[in-house]
């Protein structure tokens, strides 16, 4: 088995294979064909062969676990451009470590609410060789067909998450004429940390989890066209962390190129609060004093430190220094993100895109992600930018008494109520299929009017006023600021 990638060192080749080959189970490791799988499952692909699998979307064909990139501990990736013989994708990738790697989620109260939501059940594996992807396309779809992408980076963060939890696992985009595509990254310290020896030795540090997004976006527009999709017209979309990283890229002249669209739900906006990147050196010290925790003199042996010990010398100097929030995250690298994200959207300098942005009720702060989100959609009206549809949902969803948590309206977007535990309704399924109608029109054309649904109007200086989806019929309208102050302040969101 051999990959290419556009610039190997001989360390990222030894870390991708040696991991993968310690991993007892599949990981995108190419093989001769199974029997019993036919050969409309396979694609010729710029990098070569590729074998998918059936989905629970009749006529939608899957390829799990693409290898889209390889990286050595604190190094950016380097994008694949080949590999020899046939890609077995029928399975996917590892998830990169994270906290959950290390202890039993059902056993933590804390985590259990999403464990028991999105996990329960599921095996997942971990390890630092996580760049894989995941796409699902129309089985008819030629390299002709030109369809939209939808390319979806999941939230958790910075410091948790995959690409096919339940609620990502069959997208319902495919069956709709649009490329779904997943995605993992790297989190958490393996993602985020900044030290002065890597930027003394690359140039530059931080932002790695991007550099994956970024590696994985430009994978996608090499090699989408091979899958029927059109690779100038992606659509980038992400959920919490996720939409934080789109809009990361949003303000990044390096994936200025690849971005025709975008969607970010709540963790949309640009304030002092939240959305901003602090300078790697602000965190130096911290870092350093991680790896004076877990035992290392140097960088050689801060990168051959196991994981584990790795993650538990960053909590450790958490719960000693009292750091609170979300420190694992964007920074201003100077390359990735030029310079302070306030700087580059007051000098206008954001991308030129329609965008679709919004939050639920019960979400994490309600109120203020809210006007976070509306506050953009208005900096990209005053700037003249592509239009901006906003939107509220606040469904309760049925099996609790949690309503519209933060999280929630992911079932809906991606059609994939029957993944869940809960005793969705015909209610759902219809508001399901309003949903992810709006988005894939949205996908389509950067408009997510179409027929047969309620007309959704952007913000304008005049109109603002948001789509509400949920509870009552959709329509146009201005949810209470008092009543999501009151949520805030009175009832705990699940997410936090």
């Amino acid at each position: 088995m051999r990959l290419c990638a556009s610039r190997y060192t001989e360390r990222q080749i030894y870390l991708a294979f040696s991991i993968t080959r310690r991993m007892p189970v599949k990981t995108g490791i190419l093989h001769k064909a199974k029997r019993g799988m036919t050969m409309k499952n396979i694609i010729e692909t710029p990098c070569g062969q590729i074998r998918g699998c059936g989905c629970q979307w009749p006529g939608v064909t899957a390829f799990k676990g693409i290898r889209y990139a390889t990286a050595g501990r604190f190094e950016y990736p380097q994008i694949v451009t080949h590999w020899d013989g046939e890609y077995d994708a029928t399975a996917y990738g590892n998830c990169c470590y994270q906290p959950r790697s290390f202890y039993d989620e059902e056993q933590v109260p804390e985590k259990a609410f999403y464990y028991n939501e999105f996990r329960k059940g599921e095996t997942y594996t971990y390890s630092e060789d996580c760049l894989f992807l995941n796409v699902w396309m129309p089985e008819n779809a030629t390299p002709e067909s030109n369809l939209p992408v939808l390319f979806y980076i999941h939230g958790g963060g910075f410091t948790g998450g995959c690409g096919h939890e339940k609620h990502f696992d069959g997208p319902v985009w495919a069956s709709k004429g649009i490329i779904a595509v997943t995605i993992n990254y790297r989190l958490g310290p393996l993602g985020f940390l900044c030290l002065p020896e890597l930027a003394a030795e690359a140039g530059h540090t931080g932002n790695y989890g991007l550099f994956d997004q970024l590696a994985a976006l430009r994978w996608v527009s090499e090699n989408i066209t091979a899958f029927g999709g059109d690779a100038k017209n992606i659509t980038l979309m992400g959920q919490s962390a996720g939409a934080m990283s789109v809009q990361q890229h949003l303000l990044s002249p390096l994936s200025r190129p690849y971005v025709a669209k975008a969607v970010m739900s709540s963790g949309c906006g640009v304030n002092k609060m939240f959305g901003s990147a602090n300078p790697p050196e602000k965190s130096y010290d911290f870092w350093h004093q991680v790896m004076k925790a877990a035992g290392c003199g140097d960088l050689a042996a801060f990168r051959v430190l196991p994981a584990e010990d790795l993650f538990a010398a960053m909590d450790k100097m958490k719960k000693e220094q009292n750091v609170k929030g979300m420190f694992c995250a964007p920074c201003t690298d100077g390359v990735f993100t030029p310079k302070a994200p306030l700087d580059i959207v007051a000098a206008g300098e954001q991308a030129d895109v329609p965008t679709m942005v919004g939050t639920n009720s019960e979400d994490m702060f309600p109120p203020i992600l809210h006007n976070m989100a509306k506050g953009w959609c208005k900096t990209q009206y005053a700037a003249g930018k592509g239009p901006s549809y906003a939107y509220y949902f606040d469904r309760k969803l049925p099996g609790d008494k949690n309503g519209a948590w933060h999280s929630a309206d992911l079932w809906y977007w991606f059609g994939t109520l029957k993944n869940g535990w809960r005793p969705f309704t015909e209610k759902d399924e219809e508001l399901s299929d309003q949903m992810s109608g709006y988005l894939v029109n949205f996908a389509r054309n950067g408009n997510p009017n179409g027929e047969g649904l309620p007309a959704w109007k952007p913000i304008t200086k005049e109109q603002g006023k948001v789509l509400c989806l949920g509870e009552k019929e959709t329509r146009m309208g201005k949810p209470g600021a008092l009543k999501m102050y009151a949520t805030m302040l009175t009832k705990k969101s699940v997410g936090e």
